[in-house]
């Protein structure tokens, strides 16, 4: 059974690797991600995926797709995957000291088309971070490009005090639904 992976996430790839997963193609959804107005960080999480794994579905008849989407939430709202170095700084000032939810959301279509999902909630608190330990990381290019402009896999793991749920959800793909939903897809995995 071919899997294609509607992302261009070399994390994700990754990922897969460590449970044994190879990707016959990888397919990038080009999808509109901007959240809807009063959007909860959890419904977006979900809707994101599942347009990812929509958009690219049609593509790869009789193949399996798999999507995700990763978010960093502050209360309710969402965090940006941050684009330069400004945001990542603006990411890390709110996040210091403070607990946040990342919300890593699966969807993974079978070769009849038929869509399942899981969500992964993890809870991350940092440790008070001073300014230039803000500053230092931000200008080290590291958050850019990542939700919430942090890399937990990198230099970010440091300011992680308390972890509970999927470590692997916060670097982009929670490895215990995706193998779970993989296997109900007809994905052979030991």
């Amino acid at each position: 059974m071919r899997l294609i992976l509607a992302s261009a996430s070399a994390r994700r790839l990754d990922l897969l690797a460590r449970i044994g997963v190879e990707v016959a193609a990888v397919d990038p959804a080009e999808i509109d991600e901007s959240p809807l107005k009063a959007e909860r960080p959890v419904d977006y999480a979900r809707r994101i995926a599942a347009a990812k794994a929509a958009a690219v579905a049609p593509r790869h008849a009789g193949a399996v797709v798999l999507a995700a989407d990763t978010v960093v939430a502050a209360g309710r709202r969402i965090l940006p995957k941050a684009d330069n170095a400004g945001e990542v700084a603006a990411c890390l000032k709110l996040l210091a000291g403070r607990r946040h939810r990342v919300l890593s959301a699966v969807t993974v279509v079978d070769a009849d088309g038929v869509a399942r999902h899981r969500l992964s909630t993890t809870i991350v608190t940092f440790a008070p971070l001073s300014a230039a330990t803000i500053q230092a990381y931000a200008d080290s290019g590291e958050g850019i490009g990542k939700a919430g402009g942090y890399a937990v896999q990198g230099q970010a793991e440091a300011f992680v005090r308390f972890l509970a749920g999927s470590h692997s959800g916060v670097v982009g793909l929670p490895l215990f639904e995706t193998r779970a939903l993989l296997i109900t897809a007809g994905i052979p995995l030991g």
